[in-house]
């Protein structure tokens, strides 16, 4: 693709794709977005440029092999460049450099600044490289294996003897292969006893969960990334791809339809400067939207019968429900005008192949499952599901959340089951050989209630692994209150440096993506293969590995005598998937999945449909008894913190730049990473609350709520709207200042919005 920007040395990116140093304000902020949306995109294509992918030139590549991203959710295939050995073993002398593989059907040649540094991020300096164990006088010091092992089951056990099974938990992540969720699950429920277990794709992916498997019967995302291409018209909501999935966008971008792209986010986000129509909704307005949307369709005629009658449930019901939403209400609820509403509903009307997209916007909220099942509704009542280019398509964050979701056997029994069902709990006890008995016949405790367990006294005994609570968790001040009252905190990590780790009593050092193999499985249901390209430095094993012998020195390792290795994980998994929505029992093994750029489930060992993209309920058939959809519904509740007196705005949060992940514990350590966003802490501010404020842009400001105070760089921008601040997820401030409140159904925090002030004296 020509560019007609000037090639841009790193040092320069800072200014042009960040809010660093450029000062800008009113319209001259929107042609800041634009522009950042189009420099990402020459990211993607010139990489070199911003001194990405280029391979060292005293270590030429002897080798080549694939394996997939291990960042986000999108899933992209990556080429991974290998030396041989001193002695000649092929590839033995490991990775040296990363491409994207052109013929992966989900990336097609193209990665993001987080993919192309893969590989750099596994040489910082504060690898976890040992275990680690707090001595008498609280400091961490190094140990060997045996020691922490006999540390970590002797300290457990105890906890366990004098509080009660209850009293141990895990928090687990969907950053790691499925087959090492799996075996943590099988380890912890079936061997230790551990009860209550959780992961934190509880903060991203949840509400999706839930909504999927209350409308459709199952927890299953529909579509292909295909149908980015094929829609006449794409909805995206509370989504961002610009910076979020770029390569997603990417697909978006080769839409050769013409396409109508709405986005209804507050924010001009970089996806919204590149949208046909931006409608700037209230913040957690959405739900209110799409049931006028759907009232405006059903009361002009405009509704599938056929496919309502012949596939869903509830519609009638739902109608009704949505006369209570005429434009004259939306306008009031979102602040649309009424002949911005309209506009958008002929617009969407005018097309034939209706697509809605969604991410933490909608997931992130005091009422997010209601909010997808809004989406998911008007998808059913205009028939968008099953055909190309359509869907109501939750996508997901990270690389194996999907994995997490069906097979970490935390708040849900291994393979999408449920431990409440006697069948179930009978089916998983025979294909695992473990006894029925050691099954729990309830769900555990999900996150928020593991640290509310904490708080109360209820859980003494903590094992977190691959991820970060002390930095991500909602109204973080009050955690570091909860994981101080804990008798035993165990962190399981790639580095030593992180906020948890920091405060643990035993430090377990383990491999990243690239030191061990296995699979993940991305948005679009694909699993993908990654593999092991270089050895973990130190004493660091992979989690799979660290659960092995955990197992042994516990004493239930006989229990686990399967899961020999994660290829041997994954046959088990196949057992565990067949019969089921998500069966994949058609995958021969790893090369299987190598060769054939990963496989969508389903994937049943008869009848599998071998295309590379395929999508659900192209028969119409959803997982209910009765094979229908359901419409559900109840009335939008009000903002639990909404602004007003002493806290006058509403605050935002989300992703800050396509070179920032989460809490930033890897995309920390890539020098090129760290120059394509800023350092520190910056809030987004509208230019005429500035103005009232007299803050200046670049000046230091203090953003405070009812729960913490921070200080942070004022950047003025018309990207976000007047009344609202936006602050970047990435830096450990941010959720000094979130409120803790729930979905009531999925329990994922609403991260998005709460009531905030802003000082201009940082004094």
């Amino acid at each position: 693709m020509s560019s007609s920007f000037e090639p841009l040395k790193p040092k320069h990116v800072l200014a042009d794709l960040t809010p660093e140093g450029n000062g800008l304000r009113g319209k001259a902020t929107g042609m800041l977005r634009a522009k950042t949306g189009r420099l990402t995109r020459e990211l993607l294509r010139e990489p070199s440029r911003f001194g990405l992918g280029q391979l060292p030139v005293v270590n030429k590549p002897d080798r080549t092999t694939t394996a997939v991203c291990g960042y986000c959710s999108t899933g992209c295939g990556l080429n991974v460049h290998l030396k041989d050995g001193p002695d000649g073993e092929p590839g033995g002398g490991g990775a040296i450099g990363l491409t994207p593989t052109t013929d992966y059907p989900v990336n097609l040649g193209m990665a993001c600044p987080k993919g192309w540094e893969a590989l750099a991020v596994l040489d910082a300096p504060d690898r976890a490289t040992t275990p680690l164990l707090k001595d008498a006088s609280g400091k961490l010091r190094p140990v060997d294996w045996n020691v922490a092992l006999d540390a970590f089951c002797d300290r457990m056990k105890a906890v366990q003897r004098k509080h009660g099974p209850e009293s141990v938990a895990f928090l687990s992540t969907g950053q790691i292969p499925t087959e090492e969720m799996a075996l943590l699950g099988s380890l912890t429920k079936f061997g230790m006893g551990v009860v209550h277990g959780d992961g934190n794709t509880r903060q991203c992916m949840a509400t999706a969960v839930v909504a999927y498997k209350q409308s459709f019967g199952f927890d299953a995302p529909p579509y292909t990334y295909q149908d980015f291409e094929e829609s006449d018209c794409l909805i995206f909501v509370g989504a961002n791809l610009c910076l979020a999935h770029p390569i997603m966008w990417e697909r978006v971008m080769r839409n050769k339809r013409r396409p109508e792209i709405l986005v209804l986010d507050p924010r001009a986000t970089e996806t919204a400067m590149n949208a046909t129509l931006h409608l700037p909704a209230k913040p957690k307005s959405d739900q209110s939207f799409f049931y006028g949307l759907a009232n405006y369709f059903v009361q002009n005629g405009w509704v599938d019968r056929e496919f309502v009658s012949q596939h869903t449930a509830g519609f009638e019901e739902y109608a009704k429900f949505v006369e209570a939403f005429p434009f004259e209400r939306v306008s009031r609820d979102t602040g649309l005008p009424v002949e911005t509403l309209v506009d958008a509903a002929l617009r969407i009307r005018s097309r034939e192949r209706i697509s809605c997209w969604w991410t933490m916007g909608v997931n992130q909220s005091h009422q997010g499952v209601r909010t997808a099942q809004a989406i998911i509704n008007f998808q059913l009542l205009t028939g968008n599901l099953g055909k190309p280019g359509t869907g109501a398509n939750s996508i997901t964050g990270q690389c194996n959340a999907m994995g997490s979701r069906l097979f970490s056997n935390t708040t849900g029994l291994l393979g999408g089951r449920d431990f409440k069902k006697p069948e179930h709990r009978a089916e998983v006890a025979e294909l695992l050989e473990v006894p029925e008995h050691s099954i729990q016949t309830e769900d555990g405790l999900a996150y928020p209630e593991i640290i509310e367990g904490v708080l109360k006294g209820k859980i003494r005994g903590l094992w977190v692994i691959a991820t970060n609570p002390a930095h991500s968790w909602i109204n973080r001040n009050q955690l570091d209150d909860v994981l101080s009252r804990l008798d035993f905190l165990v962190v399981q990590d790639m580095y030593h440096s992180t906020e948890t780790a920091q405060v643990a009593d035993l430090v377990l050092p383990a491999a990243g993506w690239g030191e061990k193999e296995g699979t993940f499985i991305n948005s679009e249901r694909r699993i993908g293969l990654l593999k092991k390209v270089r050895r973990a430095p130190g004493q660091a094993l992979a989690d799979f590995s660290i659960f092995q012998a955990i197992a042994d020195r516990w004493g239930c390792g006989a229990l686990l005598q399967q899961w020999t290795d994660p290829e041997a994980a994954f046959q088990i998994l196949k057992r565990l998937s067949a019969g089921t929505p998500c069966d994949f029992s058609g995958v021969r093994d790893y090369r299987h999945l190598d060769e054939a750029g990963g496989v969508q489930w389903p994937f049943p060992a008869e009848g599998g449909d071998e295309a590379a993209e395929r999508r659900l309920f192209a028969d119409g058939q959803f997982y209910h008894r009765d094979g229908k959809a359901k419409f559900l519904f109840e009335e939008p509740r009000p903002l639990p913190e909404p602004a007003g007196g002493k806290y006058p705005f509403t605050l935002l949060t989300g992703r800050g730049s396509a070179s920032q992940w989460h809490t930033q514990t890897r995309t920390a350590k890539s020098a090129v990473l760290r120059k394509l966003y800023p350092e520190a802490v910056y809030v987004e501010v509208n230019p005429r609350d500035a103005r009232r404020l007299k803050v200046a842009p670049e000046q230091a400001v203090r953003v405070e709520s009812q729960r913490g105070s921070i200080r942070a760089k004022a950047f003025v921008t018309n990207g976000v709207p007047e009344g609202c601040l936006f602050l970047p997820m990435h830096y450990p401030e941010t959720n000094q200042l979130t409120d803790g409140q729930f979905d009531p159904y999925s329990r994922q925090p609403a991260y998005k919005a709460c009531a905030v002030r802003l000082l201009a004296d940082a004094t």
